[in-house]
Protein backbone atom coordinates (compact mmCIF):
# COMPACT_ATOMS: atom_id res chain seq x y z
CA UNK A 1 0.00 0.00 0.00
CA UNK A 2 1.26 3.42 -0.90
CA UNK A 3 1.78 5.85 2.38
CA UNK A 4 0.78 8.84 2.95
CA UNK A 5 2.65 11.25 0.79
CA UNK A 6 4.24 15.22 1.21
CA UNK A 7 2.21 18.02 0.68
CA UNK A 8 1.66 18.11 -3.24
CA UNK A 9 3.38 21.27 -4.80
CA UNK A 10 1.20 23.95 -5.92
CA UNK A 11 1.62 25.11 -9.73
CA UNK A 12 3.63 28.69 -8.77
CA UNK A 13 5.95 26.51 -6.62
CA UNK A 14 6.71 24.42 -9.78
CA UNK A 15 6.39 27.59 -12.02
CA UNK A 16 9.14 29.58 -9.85
CA UNK A 17 11.27 26.23 -10.10
CA UNK A 18 10.88 26.49 -13.78
CA UNK A 19 11.71 30.01 -13.90
CA UNK A 20 14.93 29.56 -11.84
CA UNK A 21 15.94 26.98 -14.39
CA UNK A 22 15.42 29.57 -17.01
CA UNK A 23 17.71 32.01 -15.25
CA UNK A 24 20.38 29.42 -15.04
CA UNK A 25 20.13 28.38 -18.31
CA UNK A 26 20.49 31.97 -19.55
CA UNK A 27 23.44 32.83 -16.99
CA UNK A 28 25.25 29.94 -18.98
CA UNK A 29 24.80 30.89 -22.17
CA UNK A 30 25.32 34.34 -21.53
CA UNK A 31 28.38 33.31 -20.20
CA UNK A 32 30.00 31.50 -23.06
CA UNK A 33 28.61 34.28 -25.05
CA UNK A 34 30.80 37.05 -27.02
CA UNK A 35 29.94 40.33 -25.79
CA UNK A 36 28.34 41.12 -29.04
CA UNK A 37 25.79 38.65 -28.79
CA UNK A 38 25.35 39.66 -25.16
CA UNK A 39 23.90 43.36 -26.11
CA UNK A 40 22.45 42.09 -29.22
CA UNK A 41 18.90 44.64 -28.84
CA UNK A 42 15.44 42.85 -28.25
CA UNK A 43 12.92 42.27 -30.67
CA UNK A 44 10.17 45.13 -30.95
CA UNK A 45 6.68 44.19 -30.11
CA UNK A 46 4.59 45.94 -28.11
CA UNK A 47 1.72 43.46 -28.76
CA UNK A 48 3.56 40.58 -27.13
CA UNK A 49 4.21 42.52 -24.14
CA UNK A 50 0.68 43.04 -23.58
CA UNK A 51 -0.38 39.85 -24.42
CA UNK A 52 2.50 37.64 -23.89
CA UNK A 53 2.38 34.34 -26.31
CA UNK A 54 1.49 30.97 -25.38
CA UNK A 55 3.35 27.82 -27.10
CA UNK A 56 1.66 25.54 -28.46
CA UNK A 57 3.81 21.96 -26.58
CA UNK A 58 5.54 21.89 -23.69
CA UNK A 59 8.91 22.71 -24.34
CA UNK A 60 12.38 22.94 -22.65
CA UNK A 61 11.23 26.03 -20.28
CA UNK A 62 8.31 23.87 -19.00
CA UNK A 63 5.19 25.44 -20.61
CA UNK A 64 2.42 23.23 -21.15
CA UNK A 65 0.08 23.13 -23.88
CA UNK A 66 -2.84 25.55 -24.44
CA UNK A 67 -5.86 23.97 -26.65
CA UNK A 68 -8.90 25.81 -27.98
CA UNK A 69 -11.84 24.05 -29.07
CA UNK A 70 -14.25 26.07 -30.59
CA UNK A 71 -18.23 25.20 -32.07
CA UNK A 72 -19.16 27.26 -34.31
CA UNK A 73 -21.00 27.07 -37.42
CA UNK A 74 -22.21 23.31 -37.12
CA UNK A 75 -18.31 22.64 -37.29
CA UNK A 76 -15.43 22.59 -34.43
CA UNK A 77 -12.12 24.50 -34.88
CA UNK A 78 -9.13 23.55 -33.12
CA UNK A 79 -5.93 25.65 -32.26
CA UNK A 80 -2.85 25.79 -29.96
CA UNK A 81 -0.94 27.84 -28.36
CA UNK A 82 -0.38 31.28 -29.96
CA UNK A 83 -3.31 31.15 -32.59
CA UNK A 84 -5.41 29.86 -29.22
CA UNK A 85 -4.84 32.87 -27.23
CA UNK A 86 -6.39 34.57 -30.42
CA UNK A 87 -8.64 32.29 -30.86
CA UNK A 88 -9.87 33.32 -27.31
CA UNK A 89 -10.46 36.99 -27.29
CA UNK A 90 -12.54 36.06 -30.48
CA UNK A 91 -15.67 35.34 -28.78
CA UNK A 92 -18.16 34.81 -31.77
CA UNK A 93 -18.88 31.23 -31.27
CA UNK A 94 -21.43 29.80 -28.77
CA UNK A 95 -19.56 27.13 -27.22
CA UNK A 96 -15.12 27.29 -26.53
CA UNK A 97 -13.69 24.89 -24.15
CA UNK A 98 -10.16 25.98 -23.57
CA UNK A 99 -7.63 23.93 -21.54
CA UNK A 100 -4.60 24.30 -19.88
CA UNK A 101 -2.27 21.18 -19.19
CA UNK A 102 0.26 21.93 -16.28
CA UNK A 103 0.53 25.54 -16.92
CA UNK A 104 2.90 28.33 -15.98
CA UNK A 105 1.88 31.82 -14.27
CA UNK A 106 2.31 33.53 -17.78
CA UNK A 107 -0.37 31.43 -19.41
CA UNK A 108 -2.57 31.51 -16.45
CA UNK A 109 -2.49 35.35 -16.59
CA UNK A 110 -3.25 35.35 -20.51
CA UNK A 111 -6.18 33.26 -20.20
CA UNK A 112 -7.73 34.68 -17.52
CA UNK A 113 -7.08 38.08 -18.94
CA UNK A 114 -8.58 36.98 -22.63
CA UNK A 115 -11.64 35.39 -20.59
CA UNK A 116 -11.69 38.59 -18.07
CA UNK A 117 -11.87 36.63 -14.98
CA UNK A 118 -11.02 37.68 -11.68
CA UNK A 119 -7.57 37.99 -10.76
CA UNK A 120 -8.73 35.70 -7.59
CA UNK A 121 -9.84 32.73 -10.08
CA UNK A 122 -5.98 32.64 -11.42
CA UNK A 123 -4.90 32.33 -7.97
CA UNK A 124 -6.54 29.82 -6.62
CA UNK A 125 -5.84 28.18 -9.83
CA UNK A 126 -2.03 28.73 -9.43
CA UNK A 127 -1.79 28.37 -5.99
CA UNK A 128 -3.54 24.44 -6.02
CA UNK A 129 -3.34 22.33 -2.78
CA UNK A 130 -7.33 23.38 -2.30
CA UNK A 131 -10.37 21.64 -0.67
CA UNK A 132 -12.52 20.51 -3.26
CA UNK A 133 -15.10 23.29 -3.69
CA UNK A 134 -17.24 25.45 -5.74
CA UNK A 135 -17.81 29.28 -6.07
CA UNK A 136 -20.93 30.78 -7.48
CA UNK A 137 -21.15 34.92 -9.12
CA UNK A 138 -23.43 35.94 -11.57
CA UNK A 139 -21.47 35.15 -14.55
CA UNK A 140 -19.32 32.21 -13.60
CA UNK A 141 -19.07 29.02 -11.63
CA UNK A 142 -15.49 27.84 -10.26
CA UNK A 143 -15.42 24.47 -9.50
CA UNK A 144 -12.13 22.77 -8.20
CA UNK A 145 -12.17 18.74 -7.92
CA UNK A 146 -9.51 15.62 -7.99
CA UNK A 147 -9.79 12.76 -9.78
CA UNK A 148 -8.29 9.54 -9.22
CA UNK A 149 -6.03 8.46 -12.72
CA UNK A 150 -5.95 4.85 -13.55
CA UNK A 151 -3.04 3.47 -11.73
CA UNK A 152 -2.50 6.09 -9.43
CA UNK A 153 -3.55 6.84 -5.60
CA UNK A 154 -2.46 10.35 -5.42
CA UNK A 155 -5.70 12.86 -6.43
CA UNK A 156 -5.11 15.19 -8.82
CA UNK A 157 -6.39 18.72 -8.94
CA UNK A 158 -8.92 19.86 -11.71
CA UNK A 159 -10.18 23.80 -11.84
CA UNK A 160 -13.12 23.99 -14.19
CA UNK A 161 -13.91 27.50 -14.68
CA UNK A 162 -18.05 27.57 -16.79
CA UNK A 163 -18.67 30.77 -17.97
CA UNK A 164 -21.31 32.34 -20.88
CA UNK A 165 -20.22 30.69 -23.80
CA UNK A 166 -16.97 28.82 -22.40
CA UNK A 167 -15.30 26.51 -20.28
CA UNK A 168 -12.30 26.53 -19.04
CA UNK A 169 -10.14 23.62 -17.70
CA UNK A 170 -6.88 23.49 -15.92
CA UNK A 171 -5.09 20.18 -14.27
CA UNK A 172 -1.79 18.44 -14.36
CA UNK A 173 -0.76 16.23 -17.57
CA UNK A 174 -1.26 12.88 -15.17
CA UNK A 175 -5.40 13.90 -16.44
CA UNK A 176 -6.60 13.66 -19.83
CA UNK A 177 -9.84 15.19 -20.71
CA UNK A 178 -9.71 13.91 -24.20
CA UNK A 179 -10.16 10.29 -22.30
CA UNK A 180 -13.35 10.57 -20.66
CA UNK A 181 -16.33 8.32 -21.91
CA UNK A 182 -18.29 10.55 -23.32
CA UNK A 183 -16.08 12.17 -25.57
CA UNK A 184 -14.03 8.79 -26.95
CA UNK A 185 -16.78 8.82 -29.56
CA UNK A 186 -16.37 12.09 -30.74
CA UNK A 187 -16.37 15.96 -29.22
CA UNK A 188 -19.04 16.87 -31.62
CA UNK A 189 -21.90 15.64 -29.82
CA UNK A 190 -20.86 17.03 -26.49
CA UNK A 191 -19.49 20.42 -27.74
CA UNK A 192 -22.57 21.05 -29.71
CA UNK A 193 -25.00 21.12 -26.44
CA UNK A 194 -22.77 23.89 -24.83
CA UNK A 195 -19.91 24.33 -22.66
CA UNK A 196 -22.51 23.18 -19.53
CA UNK A 197 -23.16 19.76 -20.91
CA UNK A 198 -19.53 19.45 -21.64
CA UNK A 199 -18.63 20.03 -17.94
CA UNK A 200 -20.85 17.46 -17.20
CA UNK A 201 -19.21 15.18 -19.26
CA UNK A 202 -15.97 15.59 -17.47
CA UNK A 203 -16.99 15.76 -14.17
CA UNK A 204 -19.16 12.87 -14.31
CA UNK A 205 -16.11 10.89 -15.55
CA UNK A 206 -13.98 12.38 -12.46
CA UNK A 207 -16.87 10.86 -10.24
CA UNK A 208 -16.89 8.02 -11.71
CA UNK A 209 -12.94 7.34 -11.59
CA UNK A 210 -13.63 6.84 -8.12
CA UNK A 211 -15.64 3.69 -8.12
CA UNK A 212 -12.63 1.23 -9.24
CA UNK A 213 -10.17 2.96 -6.60
CA UNK A 214 -13.14 2.53 -3.74
CA UNK A 215 -13.89 -1.00 -5.01
CA UNK A 216 -10.21 -1.75 -4.52
CA UNK A 217 -9.89 -0.56 -1.27
CA UNK A 218 -13.23 -3.13 0.03
CA UNK A 219 -11.12 -5.93 -1.77
CA UNK A 220 -8.08 -4.78 0.65
CA UNK A 221 -10.39 -4.94 3.13
CA UNK A 222 -11.87 -8.30 3.21
CA UNK A 223 -8.21 -9.60 2.78
CA UNK A 224 -7.10 -7.89 5.72
CA UNK A 225 -10.19 -9.29 7.58
CA UNK A 226 -9.27 -12.80 6.74
CA UNK A 227 -5.26 -12.25 7.46
CA UNK A 228 -6.64 -10.83 11.13
CA UNK A 229 -8.77 -14.08 11.74
CA UNK A 230 -6.16 -16.36 10.89
CA UNK A 231 -2.93 -14.39 11.72
CA UNK A 232 -2.69 -11.25 13.54
CA UNK A 233 1.02 -10.07 13.36
CA UNK A 234 2.64 -6.02 13.25
CA UNK A 235 2.81 -6.77 9.49
CA UNK A 236 -1.53 -6.60 9.23
CA UNK A 237 -1.70 -3.83 11.61
CA UNK A 238 0.58 -1.63 9.22
CA UNK A 239 -1.71 -2.50 6.55
CA UNK A 240 -5.26 -1.63 8.38
CA UNK A 241 -3.40 1.63 9.46
CA UNK A 242 -2.46 2.09 5.37
CA UNK A 243 -6.20 1.62 4.52
CA UNK A 244 -7.29 3.72 6.83
CA UNK A 245 -5.51 6.46 5.41
CA UNK A 246 -6.01 5.94 1.91
CA UNK A 247 -9.79 5.86 3.38
CA UNK A 248 -9.27 9.63 4.82
CA UNK A 249 -7.23 10.54 1.81
CA UNK A 250 -10.64 9.99 -0.34
CA UNK A 251 -12.83 10.52 1.86
CA UNK A 252 -11.19 14.16 1.61
CA UNK A 253 -11.40 14.43 -1.34
CA UNK A 254 -14.82 12.87 -2.47
CA UNK A 255 -16.83 14.70 0.51
CA UNK A 256 -16.78 18.01 -0.46
CA UNK A 257 -17.69 16.90 -4.06
CA UNK A 258 -21.01 16.00 -2.81
CA UNK A 259 -21.66 19.45 -1.36
CA UNK A 260 -20.85 20.80 -4.93
CA UNK A 261 -23.52 18.79 -6.51
CA UNK A 262 -26.15 19.62 -3.94
CA UNK A 263 -25.60 23.56 -4.97
CA UNK A 264 -25.47 22.82 -8.94
CA UNK A 265 -28.70 20.38 -8.67
CA UNK A 266 -30.80 22.62 -6.15
CA UNK A 267 -29.73 26.16 -7.57
CA UNK A 268 -31.06 28.21 -10.13
CA UNK A 269 -27.86 29.03 -12.02
CA UNK A 270 -28.43 30.88 -15.28
CA UNK A 271 -25.12 29.30 -16.87
CA UNK A 272 -26.73 25.58 -16.59
CA UNK A 273 -29.60 24.97 -18.59
CA UNK A 274 -33.00 22.96 -17.03
CA UNK A 275 -32.66 20.27 -19.21
CA UNK A 276 -28.72 19.42 -17.87
CA UNK A 277 -29.49 19.59 -14.21
CA UNK A 278 -30.73 15.82 -14.69
CA UNK A 279 -27.61 14.75 -15.98
CA UNK A 280 -25.67 16.96 -12.58
CA UNK A 281 -28.09 15.12 -10.27
CA UNK A 282 -27.30 11.42 -11.33
CA UNK A 283 -24.20 12.53 -10.43
CA UNK A 284 -25.00 13.39 -7.88
CA UNK A 285 -26.81 10.25 -6.81
CA UNK A 286 -23.57 8.78 -7.79
CA UNK A 287 -21.15 10.67 -5.41
CA UNK A 288 -24.22 9.60 -2.29
CA UNK A 289 -23.76 5.79 -3.21
CA UNK A 290 -20.11 6.40 -2.94
CA UNK A 291 -20.27 8.44 0.70
CA UNK A 292 -22.17 5.70 1.70
CA UNK A 293 -19.71 3.07 1.00
CA UNK A 294 -16.61 5.10 2.47
CA UNK A 295 -18.94 4.95 5.76
CA UNK A 296 -19.22 1.84 5.32
CA UNK A 297 -15.07 0.89 4.57
CA UNK A 298 -14.35 2.89 7.57
CA UNK A 299 -16.97 0.98 9.52
CA UNK A 300 -15.12 -2.29 8.64
CA UNK A 301 -11.24 -1.05 9.33
CA UNK A 302 -12.88 0.18 12.77
CA UNK A 303 -14.29 -3.29 12.98
CA UNK A 304 -11.09 -5.04 12.06
CA UNK A 305 -8.80 -2.79 14.28
CA UNK A 306 -11.15 -3.52 17.12
CA UNK A 307 -10.93 -7.72 15.69
CA UNK A 308 -6.90 -7.32 15.99
CA UNK A 309 -6.83 -5.61 19.14
CA UNK A 310 -9.36 -8.47 20.43
CA UNK A 311 -6.92 -11.90 18.87
CA UNK A 312 -4.20 -9.60 20.40
CA UNK A 313 -5.54 -9.90 23.98
CA UNK A 314 -7.10 -13.59 23.30
CA UNK A 315 -3.51 -15.02 22.55
CA UNK A 316 -2.04 -13.40 25.07
CA UNK A 317 -4.79 -15.11 27.87
CA UNK A 318 -4.01 -18.30 26.05
CA UNK A 319 -0.09 -18.10 26.71
CA UNK A 320 -1.06 -16.91 30.19
CA UNK A 321 -3.08 -20.36 30.68
CA UNK A 322 -0.38 -22.38 29.15
CA UNK A 323 2.43 -21.16 31.37
CA UNK A 324 -0.29 -21.08 34.46
CA UNK A 325 -0.40 -25.19 33.89
CA UNK A 326 2.93 -25.67 33.64
CA UNK A 327 3.68 -23.96 36.56
CA UNK A 328 1.09 -26.39 38.21
CA UNK A 329 2.74 -29.19 36.95
CA UNK A 330 5.94 -27.96 38.27
CA UNK A 331 4.61 -26.88 41.75
CA UNK A 332 3.67 -30.39 42.36
CA UNK A 333 6.75 -31.84 41.48
CA UNK A 334 8.39 -29.67 43.69
CA UNK A 335 6.85 -29.63 46.50
CA UNK A 336 7.08 -33.80 46.97
CA UNK A 337 10.69 -33.31 45.55
CA UNK A 338 11.68 -30.78 48.88
CA UNK A 339 10.12 -33.41 51.00
CA UNK A 340 12.32 -36.28 49.47
CA UNK A 341 14.80 -34.20 48.28
CA UNK A 342 18.85 -34.06 49.04
CA UNK A 343 18.46 -35.83 52.56
CA UNK A 344 18.09 -38.59 50.63
CA UNK A 345 20.06 -38.65 47.30
CA UNK A 346 23.28 -40.52 49.32
CA UNK A 347 21.07 -43.08 49.92
CA UNK A 348 19.16 -43.55 47.24
CA UNK A 349 21.75 -43.06 44.81
CA UNK A 350 23.40 -45.47 46.99
CA UNK A 351 20.86 -48.28 46.65
CA UNK A 352 19.89 -48.59 50.05
CA UNK A 353 16.90 -46.74 49.83
CA UNK A 354 13.60 -48.42 51.37
CA UNK A 355 10.63 -49.07 48.66
CA UNK A 356 8.75 -46.34 50.40
CA UNK A 357 10.94 -43.89 48.63
CA UNK A 358 10.96 -45.78 45.03
CA UNK A 359 6.93 -45.40 45.46
CA UNK A 360 6.71 -41.59 46.44
CA UNK A 361 9.04 -40.86 43.38
CA UNK A 362 6.40 -43.19 40.83
CA UNK A 363 3.59 -41.11 42.41
CA UNK A 364 4.86 -38.20 41.99
CA UNK A 365 5.69 -38.51 38.26
CA UNK A 366 2.39 -40.06 37.63
CA UNK A 367 0.29 -36.97 39.59
CA UNK A 368 2.40 -34.85 37.51
CA UNK A 369 1.32 -36.53 34.10
CA UNK A 370 -2.12 -36.76 35.34
CA UNK A 371 -2.05 -32.92 35.42
CA UNK A 372 -0.90 -32.83 32.71
CA UNK A 373 -3.16 -34.91 31.08
CA UNK A 374 -6.12 -32.33 32.46
CA UNK A 375 -4.83 -29.27 31.91
CA UNK A 376 -4.41 -30.60 27.96
CA UNK A 377 -7.90 -31.62 28.24
CA UNK A 378 -9.36 -28.39 29.26
CA UNK A 379 -6.99 -26.61 26.23
CA UNK A 380 -4.54 -24.72 28.88
CA UNK A 381 -1.50 -26.40 27.81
Amino acid sequence: MARTSSRRRSRSEVADDRSAARSRKGAESSAGATPAERIKPARPGPSQAEHPPVPDAPDAEGNGPLRVVRWLDGRIEEAEGTAALRSIRNRDCPTTWIDLCDPSPEQVAAVTEALGLHPLIAEDILEGNQRAKIEVTDDLVHIVMFALPRGSTEPVEIDLVLGEGFLLTVHDVAWDPRSVTALRTGLEPVIARGPDHLLWALVDDVVDGYFPFIDRLGDEIEDVEDVVIARADPATLERLFDLKKELLRIRRAVTPVREIFNQLTNRDLDLIDDEEVLYFRDVYDHLIRLTDELDNYRELVSGTLEVYLSTINNNLSLIMKRLTGVTVVLTGIAALAGIFGMSEAGTALGGKEAIGFWLVTVLTVAAALLMAWVLRRIDWI
